[in-house]
């Protein structure tokens, strides 16, 4: 049963399924892209992955892919074979970079190549001779084209793609079908099945290496854009507007935290003497410093400015002993200093409440001698720790 299902009469329909299964699967991870970013290249790569799929439906829908002489609808499967992958790797090309009137041209150059070798189909048909010779006279150019066509990727195309090695792998993948398929037609005559089933299951690997391909770029893509959306460019930490939503979540679930206020002491001076460069430099030497501290214990983020917070959300670690380790580490690493305050959260205390209290315990280290930890009370009595500096 099952090999009649791959060797069988129906193997070039049974395959050609799949694979429009994968390519539909592409073509809606495609189509979402181009909806959300709008980028010219998803929508080329969507109608390529369009003109792959009609090359395979024509297969489906004539139960061969080794059509007879004279059949417009074989003419088209030769065509759609070429121009699909021409347009199908291009469409790879343009997931990773801008193409330019120099690619357009040379894409366009070789689909028109393409059809002038397609039309062998026709002049070879009215050639006299044994049918199967005319067959193969029919799709000569064309499958000795595509090994041109695996040349150029490779040379022009693979250098240029993030994946290369998955690029790589899919480029033989294909080389490996194109090789049986030539030595299924044209050397045995088809009289082999398994060696036709065993170069329709390279086209397969071939298919679903692009699709790992095209799924891990859609994922790069989204994970850039979240990552984006909620963190500060500068800094790596996360923006104010991700972190006050974090905070508000442990505060409604009623999670004993604390915020950690810290702002860099005589930041405006910095800037103003050593010039903005000295002063993003401190940003980012602070910021991975609270990252540092923080980790698996809470949450990092820049507010604005020379303004950055801590989220913690371990009950286990005492927050006055952090603030303290992360004011002497900005200290002895950063070559800046910092000013800190803390407050822990209260039952009932909204987001911006909480933030606030911390904020008002980092003025007060701030105004009684700077580079020192402050604590927010309930009498805002203001209980000062560390080193005065």
């Amino acid at each position: 049963m099952l090999y009649e299902l791959l060797c069988g009469p129906m193997r070039p329909v049974y395959f050609s399924t799949i694979i429009l299964v994968i390519l539909l699967l592409m073509l809606v991870m495609t189509f979402r892209l181009f909806m959300n970013r709008r980028k010219k290249a998803y929508f080329s790569l969507s109608l390529s992955i369009l003109a792959v799929m009609a090359q395979h439906v024509l297969i489906v829908s004539a139960g061969t892919d080794a059509p007879g002489t004279g059949d417009w609808s074989g003419y088209a499967a030769i065509l759609l074979k070429a121009v699909s992958f021409i347009f199908l790797n291009m469409g790879i090309y343009q997931m990773y970079n801008s193409s330019r009137m120099r690619q357009h041209i040379l894409t366009w150059s070789a689909v028109a190549v393409a059809v002038l070798l397609s039309l062998m189909y026709f002049l070879a048909d009215g050639l006299e001779g044994n049918p199967g010779q005319v067959v193969l006279l029919q799709n000569l150019g064309i499958e000795l084209y595509m090994f041109l066509m695996l040349f150029l990727c490779h040379q022009w195309i693979s250098p240029w793609v993030g994946q290369w090695n998955r690029y790589q792998l899919s480029l033989s993948f294909y080389f490996i079908y194109q090789l049986i398929h030539l030595a299924d037609v044209f050397i045995t005559g088809r009289a082999y099945p398994a060696l036709a089933t065993a170069g329709s299951l390279f086209l397969v690997l071939y298919y679903i290496t692009l699709f790992l391909i095209v799924f891990e770029r859609v994922v790069e893509l989204l994970q850039a854009v979240y990552t984006k959306s909620i963190t500060d460019a500068l800094t790596g930490l996360y923006n104010r507007l991700y972190f006050m939503n974090r905070l508000k979540q442990y505060l409604s679930h009623e999670v004993p935290v604390t915020v950690i206020f810290t702002d860099i002491d005589n930041f405006k001076r910095l800037n103003d003497t050593q010039g903005h460069d000295k002063g993003d430099e401190a940003l980012k030497k602070v910021a991975l410093i609270l990252r540092e501290c923080v980790e698996e214990i809470g949450v990092a983020g820049r507010l604005g400015g020379e303004e950055m917070v801590v989220l913690v959300t371990d009950p286990e670690v005492h927050p006055g002993e952090l603030a303290e380790l992360i004011r002497k580490r900005i200290e002895a690493e950063a070559g800046v200093t910092v000013s800190v305050g803390y407050s822990k959260a209260k039952k009932g205390i909204a987001p911006d409440a909480l933030v606030k209290q911390a904020d008002e315990a980092m003025y007060q280290a701030k105004t009684s001698g700077k580079n020192k930890v402050c604590k927010y009370t309930k009498q805002k009595q203001l209980q000062a720790g560390g080193h005065a500096g």
